[in-house]
């Protein structure tokens, strides 16, 4: 019993840090991504005939849906919303002010963010090749999430203005899509190019 009892004693102080310094890596990574984010929604391009701006918000997203795990790149974009919620100037510099980004136009695109990290970075772990990185695993995750977000902008955007299907696709969707293209072939191309450099492998339970 006196040797059972003084082993876990000693165990306790080394498990203890162990749990702290993970929680601190998590932490760390959740709160650069929302950094990689709010930077790249800060390069944004307004157009003159749609409230939506071109911005690089979606290409963040889908390369944290596909570098994290599905719950962690979930997280993060939790995480991102909650800070454009507080005040903090993560979203986009065009239009509506901070808080009122996640009721005005663009709401949909913003809200859609933690599922579809979390579907993107689900598909790529059952698309990809059991030994490696699939680029054509990445680019079909990449593109099934990224239709989605364009999908929820412009459901939200129709509920919003009462416009018709057709207006709704050339305000919302139609001007993104040759961008969105190559949002989706980057974000691919990094991640299975990754696999030159290092041995990263997402986790679906990491």
């Amino acid at each position: 019993m006196k040797t059972y009892a003084s082993s876990a004693v000693s165990a306790s102080p080394v498990v203890a840090p162990s749990r702290a310094r993970r929680i601190a890596e998590r932490t760390t990574i959740v709160l650069l991504g929302t950094l990689f984010v709010a930077i790249c929604a800060h390069v944004s391009i307004p157009l003159w005939f749609t409230p939506v701006p071109v911005t690089l918000q979606p290409f963040a997203v889908l390369l944290l849906g596909l570098l994290l795990s599905p719950r962690w790149s979930a997280v993060t974009m939790f995480v991102y919303l909650a800070e454009g919620a507080a005040g903090l100037p993560v979203f986009s510099p065009v239009g509506a002010a901070t808080l009122l980004h996640l009721f005005g136009p663009t709401a949909g695109y913003l809200l859609s963010y933690p599922a579809v990290a979390w579907i993107t970075g689900s598909l790529f772990l059952r698309l990809r090749r059991p030994n490696g990185f699939g680029f054509t695993a990445a680019l079909g995750a990449a593109a099934i999430g990224d239709c989605i977000i364009l999908l929820s902008g412009a459901a939200w955007l129709a509920i919003l203005t009462h416009q018709s299907p057709a207006t709704i696709f050339m305000l919302a969707v139609a001007p993104f899509v040759p961008g969105e293209i190559l949002k989706v072939i980057a974000a691919a191309g990094i991640v299975s190019g990754l696999r030159r450099f290092r041995r990263f492998e997402p986790s679906a339970s990491a």
